[in-house]
């Protein structure tokens, strides 16, 4: 974990029915000329939406009885009583729910640099795009919130899967890429895409 961090709340704030919108915090400043956040959160939503039904549907992806991340080899796992998944996985970041506070994969010390990709590059984008809350290290927020930034992460690394897991006192978001699915009969990989 990062030492310390500088915590702010992000310059948006969620709705009543869990929509971000996407504010500036003072009347006198321009206007935001990147990209429009409020439409790559809906589009990053559906996403999310899309490939995680037609995982579930193809290999049972939120039905496994365990799940596990191996950071040497990048590797996440499920297993399931006839089965077992693997993908590699890259993490987002993670939520305490009890500190009400969201860090960042590229900030996490505790996580190997490999794990961080999907995050340094969310990072990357949002620098080079104006997006100033999605470039702070670690945030106070709900774990609305944290969802939220996680659609726009998703939407911009454009992953395959997606998967939000409980790891003790926080909840890690991941994005992972082709699964190889191992039953008694063999090994398949395969790769959900949208479209």
């Amino acid at each position: 974990m990062v030492g310390q961090a500088a915590m702010s709340r992000p310059d948006w704030a969620l709705m009543s029915d869990g929509m971000a919108l996407f504010k500036r915090g003072k009347a006198d400043v321009p206007p935001r000329t990147g990209p429009d956040l409020g439409v790559m959160l809906l589009e990053g939503q559906e996403m999310i939406e899309q490939v995680g039904s037609a995982h579930a549907k193809r290999w049972g992806l939120g039905s496994a009885t365990n799940w596990g991340l191996d950071q040497q080899t990048g590797l996440l796992t499920w297993t399931f009583p006839d089965k077992a998944a693997t993908a590699p996985a890259q993490i987002l970041g993670s939520h305490n729910a009890t500190a009400g506070s969201w860090l960042w994969a590229w900030a996490n010390e505790g996580l190997l640099p490999g794990m961080r990709t999907d995050a340094d590059r969310v990072r990357s984008w949002a620098e080079a795009n104006g997006a100033s809350s999605l470039c702070q290290a670690k945030l106070l927020c709900d774990a609305a919130t944290a969802a939220t930034m996680c659609a726009i992460a998703f939407r911009v690394t454009a992953a395959t899967g997606f998967y939000r897991a409980d790891a003790g006192a926080s909840t890690l978001f991941m994005t992972f890429g082709p699964v190889t699915l191992t039953t008694a009969e063999g090994s398949q990989t395969f790769t959900i895409g949208l479209g």
